[in-house]
């Protein structure tokens, strides 16, 4: 298996693959992209689980919707939605990969059912930040959390942090712009550094942008984690696709992620070994010159 990005140097970046729902439902498909992450070298493989009852309302699901599964918003959701006993196969199929496995919840009944897989670490969701009930569940877990910051004033953001921070619970944010895709001038990937000098905590980044760039400015800036989903093919069916990457590019981004440590090296002033002996001949005339 490819070694994790944070091993290398001292740049640490975790690499999320989000799965989020593009597997459309399919437990094969969703296998397929662990694989997908593993082989690229990922950190996370991570899904997300919503209660479709608690989501969603009753008007609403009753509303027309053609898809796979049927004729309404109910026959959609509930085609994307994963049971229990699934994701209680996902994660052993990630143990056995060796990789993590991370689910982001939209209700606080999916979050107690999915705290009993006992995964090493919690996301929040850029809507549920605005949840202070999911919030409080999720830190009184104690587990480490990506907070991402999407559809956020500053205002919401402190509440949330406020909630982590009285409970002792370890997290950091991650600046995300919901936008599907991303439009490049929409990035502010500036924001990653107000939001570490405001909150003084560790600040990644979720994207959701066509291409790998923004991606890669963002880890140049500093992120400490990189969110990005993952698909077998963006033409598949789903709301999330075009705005996904598929296996070649992930396997491209985690490469490109790790040659950064080189590109940005320490900051010294002084000149490399190597340019000594490059320096004798170079300038080898200036003592002739008068």
């Amino acid at each position: 298996m490819i070694d994790r990005v944070e091993k290398v140097g001292s740049m640490s970046c975790k690499i999320i693959a989000e799965i989020g729902i593009n597997h459309n439902g399919s437990i094969d498909i969703a296998k397929k992209l662990i694989n997908v992450a593993v082989d690229a070298g990922a950190d996370y493989a991570k899904f997300q689980k919503r209660t479709i009852e608690k989501v969603y309302t009753a008007e609403y699901l009753l509303q027309p919707r053609e898809s796979p599964w049927g004729k309404t918003q109910r026959d959609q959701k509930e085609g994307l939605e994963l049971s229990m006993e699934q994701y209680v196969e996902l994660k052993d199929y990630c143990e056995k990969k060796g990789i993590d496995m991370m689910v982001s919840c939209w209700d606080t009944d999916s979050q107690i059912a999915i705290s009993k897989l006992k995964l090493k670490a919690n996301k929040i969701a850029s809507p549920m930040i605005a949840c202070k009930n999911l919030l409080n569940k999720v830190a009184q877990e104690m587990k480490y959390t990506y907070i991402s910051t999407g559809m956020s004033c500053e205002a919401m953001i402190e509440d949330a942090v406020n909630i982590f921070r009285e409970k002792g619970c370890p997290f950091e944010l991650m600046h995300c712009v919901s936008t599907y895709p991303l439009k490049p001038e929409n990035a502010n990937l500036k924001r990653m550094a107000t939001l570490k000098r405001k909150f003084m905590c560790d600040v990644g980044y979720s994207g959701h942008e066509v291409g790998l760039t923004i991606s890669l400015i963002a880890v140049s800036l500093g992120a400490t984690s990189l969110e990005r989903h993952i698909t077998l093919d963006r033409s598949m069916y789903g709301s999330d696709q075009s705005a996904s990457i598929e296996a070649h590019g992930l396997k491209k981004l985690v490469r490109d992620i790790k040659l950064l440590k080189g590109c940005l090296g320490d900051g010294s002033i002084d000149s490399l070994p190597e340019e000594i002996e490059m320096a004798k001949k170079l300038r080898a005339h200036i003592v002739s010159i008068k």
